[in-house]
């Protein structure tokens, strides 16, 4: 394996080592703006790109913050514009800005970007902890309205004291519901100082799901309406095999099926990929199960890591994922991400409208791998993670930070 850092004529070449076919960003050096990663990538209401990230020295460090950029080919990017992050008057740790995702309005000519972000309240880690902020642009990406809040509806898990922002991360873009709404799932943590626990992994997680109710077609900020479902209590949890009192369900990822159903996977910690469904547009959910490559077959294997589903037609998707329990490459479990986050597979699905699961899926497909090298300040291994998938001029394109470093594209035809 090369050590950190590379030589210039290594790093120079490791960009291409995932054989992508567009790069869109290649930082300066290995160790400047070390950690880019949740990739999401959108086609404007004018038929351009727009591409927002998470930047930081490394995972979580101070100087977190979000970045967007735009292309018209998908091959020439703009330079990343910040569009928040720590000010000057912020305190050491505070301010940082996280996990941006978009909301398209076409009528309106608009593109929203929300984002957790930090006001100086911590509970569980800095970029967890925070309010739901946007913006939106009307002229394609090149200029962004000032910020404004929504609440996040609490739950079970939120904080009992006032002041106290969620905890939480959205993983993926909001896909249109059956009923016209955008809706996205999240990750709700439980609040560390009301449950006295800040490991993400001994702490309750589940998933909800925001639907931008009028985001649509209302023009002004102050009165759109969120709401975050299910309406119980609790939301969609997953209980550890082995500490059976905590459930760890994160990063959701949601599908419309041909039906009108939604679809929804999700990581766990059990070594498996969970799954869920909604015949009522995301108000209510199926209780998660492992998920399985058809009805009684194997269940599909993946460690704690981004395991997202993509429609790509009528009836068809594309699971990207890791096609192992965690022990992979010598892991030791599945939270063992030095490790088993590589290589990466893809598994086509159908949908199957008799099924208990309505999803089967093919065999799983080789498709891209780090061969282990370490890259960046984080020493980091694993690829495509963190990923996004667009139709654009015709094609499909999967968008992926390699090793949470280079921000790459590849064509999936």
């Amino acid at each position: 394996m090369f050590q950190t850092p590379m030589s210039p004529d290594q790093y120079a070449r490791e960009v291409y080592r995932t054989r992508p076919d567009i790069v869109v960003y290649r930082p300066a050096g290995e160790l400047v703006q070390g950690e880019n990663q949740h990739f999401l990538v959108v086609v404007t209401p004018k038929g351009r790109l727009l591409a927002m990230w998470t930047q930081a020295t490394r995972e979580n460090h101070a100087d977190q913050h979000v970045v967007v950029s735009t292309s018209e080919d998908a091959h020439t990017w703009t330079e990343p514009l910040r569009l928040d992050g720590a000010g000057p008057n912020d305190k050491p740790g505070t301010g940082l800005a996280s996990w941006a995702f978009p909301v398209v309005a076409p009528k309106l000519g608009r593109i929203y970007v929300f984002y957790n972000k930090n006001i100086g309240v911590q509970d569980t880690r800095e970029d967890t902890t925070g309010v739901l902020r946007g913006r939106f642009s009307a002229d394609e990406g090149k200029t962004w309205s000032e910020p404004f809040d929504l609440p996040i509806e609490p739950c079970a898990l939120s904080p009992e004291e006032p002041g106290i922002p969620q905890s939480w991360i959205v993983f993926q873009p909001p896909i249109v519901a059956g009923d016209g709404v955008p809706i996205v799932g999240f990750t709700h943590w439980g609040s560390a100082r009301r449950f006295g626990e800040r490991d993400l992994f001994k702490l309750d997680s589940e998933l909800r799901f925001l639907r931008f109710e009028n985001i649509l077609a209302e023009k002004e900020p102050t009165r759109l309406v969120v709401s975050a479902w299910p309406k119980s209590p609790h939301g969609l949890r997953v209980m550890r095999t082995d500490r059976a009192e905590v459930s760890v369900a994160q990063e959701p990822s949601v599908v419309l099926l041909p039906d009108g159903r939604l679809f929804c996977v999700c990581r766990t910690l059990n070594g498996y990929i969970a799954w869920s469904q909604s015949r009522d547009h995301g108000r209510t959910w199926s209780d998660p199960l492992p998920l399985r490559y058809s009805d009684r077959s194997e269940i599909v294997r993946q460690p704690i890591a981004p395991c997202p589903i993509y429609r790509t037609g009528k009836d068809r998707y594309v699971l990207i994922f890791h096609n192992n329990d965690g022990t992979a490459n010598g892991g030791k479990g599945p939270s063992d991400y030095t490790r088993n986050r590589y290589p990466a597979y893809t598994s086509v699905g159908t949908f199957d409208p008799r099924g208990e699961q309505p999803i089967r899926f093919d065999a799983p497909k080789h498709l891209m791998t780090s061969d282990g090298v370490i890259l960046g300040p984080s020493r980091r291994t694993e690829v495509a993670t963190y990923t996004s998938y667009t139709r654009f001029r015709g094609r499909g394109i999967l968008w992926y930070p390699d090793r949470k470093h280079f921000l790459l594209g590849r064509y999936l035809d």
